[in-house]
């Protein structure tokens, strides 16, 4: 038989020693010292993280808004309908009607059969030559007669307040009149009396509400670019003049509003007049060529967010189960702890 050596009985000595005098104490009193709280295990996480929040950010341009509808097509097709969604002018109809249950091919459906008589009353005015209660009303027809906050998804419209010019972001009541409000051109509509104010196209302060799409807790926000650019071309008739002077009038402000943006979707409509409603069939394809060109984009920005989220939660699981070890390893008593020194008491599980 192999007798151990002197220098291995040596070594096995303090794990013996450390055995009696448990033993000898456990003996001593009633009841044996009782484990200490086990260490939880940080715990899988079975909950799905929550799903990315689009956002679409749908901006002015009179009959040029029909590419909105292009635009969410793809963006539906795609596996990216939006969540929330906010408008300014033409933007805050295409907006509104989607906002208020509509999918992409019903609003397609809507703007082919769209009688313009429906949504136009000409009156002479010093405010305007549109009243604009048409508008209002059809919009309101369309969505059930429904206040904004009972959309089937948030939705804000974005008026600028004649008193002052302040941006005015329209989230409760009338959807209609909101609409109104924020298509309310200067010289061509009357303005909209809300309360004692009184408002009027939302372009001049918010071309394209990224701002606003935001704050309805959007994760990405993709904004929908359809104003008139100055090119160096004067405008043929008065209403183009009127909407080239509010795109002048907004530029600054869009500009750094659309920086904000995290994807840019600008369909090739800069040919279209304000009053082309002929042409909304080459609207909606534009928009649906411009969507489809940024799709990779929206996909790269959406994933990396998902792993930045990812990473987040693992760091969050593995400070929970950091501060849960050092909770247990605290209430454990003294002999308890003299027996963890010694490799006899395990039951705080590092993390």
């Amino acid at each position: 038989m192999t007798v151990p050596s002197f220098g291995m009985r040596l070594g096995a000595f303090p794990r013996v020693l450390a055995y009696l005098v448990l033993a000898t104490l456990a003996a001593c009193g009633n009841t044996p010292p009782s484990a200490p709280p086990a260490a939880p295990e940080p715990a899988a996480s079975t909950t799905p993280m929550p799903p990315i929040r689009i956002g679409i950010a749908l901006g002015g341009g009179a009959a040029k808004g029909f590419a909105h509808i292009g635009v969410i097509k793809m963006l539906e097709a795609n596996g990216f309908a939006p969540a929330v969604v906010a408008g300014t002018s033409a933007g805050s109809v295409v907006g509104a009607l989607y906002a208020g249950g509509m999918n992409a091919f019903e609003l397609q459906e809507k703007a082919v059969a769209l009688d313009e008589a429906k949504i136009r009353d000409l009156q002479l005015s010093s405010g305007g030559l549109v009243l604009g209660q048409k508008l209002e009303d059809y919009v309101n027809e369309q969505v059930r007669r429904k206040p904004l906050e009972q959309l089937a998804k948030p939705f804000v419209a974005v008026a600028t307040r004649l008193e002052d010019g302040e941006r005015t972001v329209f989230a409760r009541g009338n959807t209609g009149q909101a609409v109104r409000a924020s298509s309310s051109i200067p010289g061509v509509f009357q303005p909209v009396t809300i309360g004692k104010f009184h408002y009027v196209d939302g372009g001049i302060v918010s071309p394209v509400p990224v701002d606003a799409a935001r704050q309805l807790g959007a994760d990405v926000v993709v904004a929908v670019d359809i104003s008139n650019k100055a090119r160096g071309q004067s405008p043929s008739h008065m209403l183009g003049a009127l909407g080239q002077s509010i795109a002048i009038m907004g530029q600054k402000l869009g500009q750094a509003e659309l920086a904000r943006a995290d994807v840019l979707v600008r369909p090739q409509v800069l040919d279209m007049g304000p009053v082309d409603f002929n042409q909304r069939a080459v609207a909606i394809l534009q928009g649906e060529k411009a969507a489809l060109a940024v799709m990779p984009q929206l996909r790269q920005r959406v994933a990396q967010l998902q792993a930045e989220r990812a990473q987040s939660t693992r760091l969050a699981q593995r400070k929970a189960a950091e501060a849960a070890y050092l909770d247990c390893i605290e209430k454990r008593s003294r002999l308890q702890k003299w027996a963890g020194a010694v490799g006899l008491n395990d039951s705080c599980n590092p993390p």
